[in-house]
């Protein structure tokens, strides 16, 4: 049985995570997860998200999408495609993609509709806290001022950790809260984990690096 510990890997737009480089890393995290027994979900850009899941047996999540109905939206992301391509959930409210509330709400349950995964990106501990009264399956903590600082939230701001914990546990005890920003050596996750989360959602630490894979072996020896 897998370590129930999660690990998400975003893509962002990265040169390094984008087209044939999407690919060959989706393929890395998917090596890395089944040899050594763990829970890793990649999200790819949308563009990469077909090709990219029907390649690897671990999970895609799309980045986000809108909430539209089939019909005229040109350029606009439809849910329903993103779930036809092969997503299995999705990204939503990060920093870099922020929604009003009600557009938080009707997107976890446009997934509960589709039967996919929701993961919502908050910024302190209210944010969390209402986030966990919408029912999404996971909040992912990530203070703005420190992704892709290098900088690890666990260590740099425990306090947002802990309260986020206890405030989610107070609201609804089946969300599941994950860890973000800065986290990027298995030191981080360590340090997330003891502090009530199950797992981390990380992205520049992992795509970024030289060697990927030694990057994410080094990641999950965080786990234990």
């Amino acid at each position: 049985m897998k370590n129930q510990n999660l690990i998400v890997l975003n893509f962002k737009t990265y040169k390094e995570s984008t087209g044939d480089a999407a690919l060959k890393l989706a393929k890395t995290c998917d090596d890395v997860a089944m040899e050594n027994n763990v829970n890793i979900i990649v999200c790819p850009q949308i563009g990469d998200i077909y090709r990219i899941s029907r390649e690897v047996d671990i999970p895609v999540f799309a980045q986000g999408f809108e909430n539209i109905k089939y019909g005229s939206n040109t350029g606009h992301v439809l849910p329903e495609s993103v779930k036809e391509a092969g997503a299995a959930g999705c990204l939503l409210n990060h920093s870099e993609n922020r929604l009003k509330f009600a557009d938080i709400d009707a997107s976890i349950q446009k997934l509960k509709e589709l039967c996919m995964t929701s993961i919502v990106c908050t910024n302190n501990i209210a944010t969390t806290k209402a986030a966990a009264a919408l029912s999404p399956d996971y909040v992912a903590v990530e203070p703005p001022e420190l992704i892709g600082s290098g900088i690890s939230v666990s260590k740099a701001q425990p306090e947002v950790i802990t309260g986020s914990v206890d405030a989610v546990k107070k609201v609804n005890e089946n969300v599941r809260v994950l860890c973000g920003a800065g986290i990027s050596t298995g030191s981080d996750l360590k340090s997330a984990l003891e502090l009530g989360t199950e797992g981390v959602l990380l992205a520049s630490g992992i795509v970024c690096a030289k060697d990927p894979k030694a990057a994410l072996l080094d990641l999950i020896c965080g786990l234990g």
